[in-house]
């Protein structure tokens, strides 16, 4: 067992930081400011390779463990948690295609997504179909040699200024369950797909967020993932790395969080001295770098398992995702004190980190959901020995 990362990793961190410094922080408060959808940055991300970590070589990917990626997550949401997250998820879908799609469609979308000349959105939430994804009722009928697609997505992260949709539809029939949900590539500008409202958020701001329509939008049967009645599988594969990588998230803006509020105690002056000096701050910022690496330990040692396939790997990934969200987003609001009147200003990045940070406790499963995965592998007999 190795916790030290290795040089090439080290370097790979580095990289990862300095794109973040030179193209991220110093745009990130205007972008949040203004909701401006950074499409050049995430360009420039993927000239280096990181709109396409682990996708396949196959389709121009870097195919790099999830626990690499995760080195290169955390030093962008250190600055920009939004525009990271958007970028994670283009990275999860641009897996699933390149993993589940035909040769043809692959050899198509991939190299353009992989270098973010084209953006992807994942589409599996429904108005009605939240944590209960399985009940989705997007529908995919297969005619001759074409779907047809009809139906609704909700809180679609950069639906309206992306290029490819990776659907979740059933091809089954209403009572199919999970076993009759089918994924899709769909291209973005398809007729018959039409785009609701950008919603007004409390974070995210960097990246659109509407609803999509699917009127009759025809697609080629060659535009299906996998095979039929696959999709929800595929759907929790990809959101076991997803997990991770929202996870990262939170553990980057807390690990810039915390950077901050060591600064601002070192600078800031009460009665007479630093604040530094006050053992209840130093208490609270002792906790908070606690927090912080267990969090981030979590979070590797969860891609660690999903690199190895481990069978318990999706048990990991959902106790990263609760512990490490929950985490990021008490040491975000814990720097935001440690500022004081401060921290509640704009001009300081400690109140975006807050609001960006908030909603990874919801999606990808909310945390409640997360507890149910877990626990309902923790009630199995030989649990306690092989989960630990």
């Amino acid at each position: 067992m190795d916790f030290e990362l290795t040089e090439e990793q080290r370097a790979f961190a580095q990289t990862a930081r300095d794109f973040a410094q030179a193209e991220l922080a110093p745009h990130a408060a205007l972008w949040d400011a203004e909701g401006i959808f950074p499409k050049e940055a995430i360009a420039k991300a993927g000239e280096l390779g990181f709109c396409g970590l682990y996708a396949p070589e196959a389709a121009g990917g870097l195919a790099l463990p999830r626990l690499d990626a995760t080195l290169v997550f955390e030093e962008m949401a250190a600055v920009d948690p939004s525009t990271t997250a958007f970028i994670t998820i283009h990275n999860m879908a641009t897996w699933m295609l390149g993993t589940w799609a035909t040769p043809a469609v692959r050899d198509h979308w991939g190299p353009l997504l992989t270098t973010g000349q084209k953006l992807a959105s994942y589409c599996l939430t429904e108005p009605g179909a939240g944590s209960d994804a399985a009940s989705l009722k997007t529908r995919a009928e297969l005619a001759g040699h074409e779907y047809i697609l009809n139906g609704s997505k909700a809180f679609i992260s950069g639906a309206g200024a992306t290029d490819v949709l990776v659907l979740m539809a059933r091809t089954g029939d209403a009572a199919s369950g999970a076993g009759g949900i089918s994924a899709f590539v769909v291209p973005a500008d398809a007729p018959g797909i039409s785009y609701g409202k950008k919603e007004h958020k409390m974070g995210w701001n960097s990246q659109p967020t509407r609803t999509i329509s699917f009127d009759n939008v025809q697609i080629p049967a060659d535009h299906l993932l996998g095979r039929e009645g696959e999709g929800f599988k595929i759907a929790m594969k990809g959101l076991d790395g997803g997990r991770i990588n929202i996870a990262t998230c939170s553990v980057g803006a807390a690990q810039g969080a915390l950077k901050q509020a060591q600064g601002y105690m070192q600078e800031r002056k009460q009665f007479g001295k630093a604040i530094a000096s006050f053992q209840a701050l130093q208490f609270k910022l002792a906790d908070m770098a606690t927090e912080l690496v267990a969090a981030r330990q979590m979070v590797r040692l969860a891609a660690s398992k999903l690199d190895a396939g481990d069978p318990n790997a999706s048990t990991y990934c959902a106790m990263a995702k609760r512990f490490a969200t929950d985490a990021g987003f008490s040491i975000c609001n814990d720097a935001l004190q440690l500022h004081g009147g401060y921290g509640y200003l704009s001009e300081f990045p400690l109140e975006r980190l807050v609001r960006d940070t908030r909603v990874h406790q919801i999606l990808e499963g909310t945390n409640e959901i997360m507890r149910v995965i877990i626990a309902r592998r923790m009630l199995d007999g030989d649990a306690p020995d092989v989960i630990r």
